[in-house]
């Protein structure tokens, strides 16, 4: 039973320490404030950070996550992503925050993923029909109807998707494992690129004609912020 115990317990510690290193460095201090003012600054592991001795509650503080977002755009949907840049305290700890706001019937937060992050989603309004689709070989979708108070997890780096599904506007908050996670747009990278992608790869790729490609990559590629 010892080396059984044992083994879990290495188990356990490996898991830990693999899931560690998928993320941010960890901070070397209680908290580094950005700061852009580089003659009185020291750089750690993020922005440069503020003299702690000039640090003040404002800085581990934001408001106005209760306004919603614009969201009259090609998607009908808006995320107000709050980073180190608009809340400074945050700065080396890990961890942004975003607010997601979709119109009714079809709002759309298009298929991305996040190249620094894992991300948690809580809905606080409407019904959103939310999943991600796993890498190679296996390509499983996990996707689920999400109602008020209901939770669900995006892993590391998987394409991942929300649609509003309900007759009255959604809300929702996301939590993300990286002051700054960063987000790729499938659709905007492959028929949006700068410079475009030399269509032959793209006809390959998708299975689709040569004239559709190139009329994708005439379209105005926006995102939903």
């Amino acid at each position: 039973m010892k080396v059984v115990g044992m083994l879990m317990v290495s188990a356990l510690l490996a898991l830990a320490s693999s899931f560690a290193t998928a993320y941010d460095p960890s901070p070397l201090q209680d908290f580094c404030v950005g700061i852009n003012d580089a003659d009185s600054a020291v750089v750690v592991n993020g922005k440069l950070c503020k003299n702690p001795s000039f640090a003040t509650a404002d800085d581990f503080s934001y408001s106005g996550l209760n306004v919603p977002g614009n969201t009259s755009t090609q998607l009908r949907a808006h995320v107000n992503l709050i980073t180190a840049d608009l809340m400074p305290g945050l700065n080396t700890l890990g961890v942004s925050l975003a607010r997601i706001d979709f119109e009714p019937n079809g709002g759309l937060n298009p298929p991305h993923y996040h190249p620094r992050a894992s991300e948690v989603l809580l809905v606080l309004e409407g019904t959103l029909y939310a999943g991600f689709v796993t890498s190679n070989p296996d390509h499983r979708l996990f996707s689920k109807i999400l109602k008020p108070g209901d939770l669900f997890v995006f892993p590391f780096g998987l394409v991942h998707f929300q649609m509003n599904v309900g007759k009255t506007p959604a809300v929702a908050i996301a939590a993300l494992t990286s002051q700054n996670p960063g987000v790729n747009t499938v659709a905007n990278a492959i028929f949006g690129a700068n410079w475009p992608i030399n269509p032959e790869v793209l006809t390959t790729a998708f299975h689709l004609d040569k004239k559709l490609v190139e009329d994708l990559q005439s379209q105005e590629w926006v995102n939903p912020s």
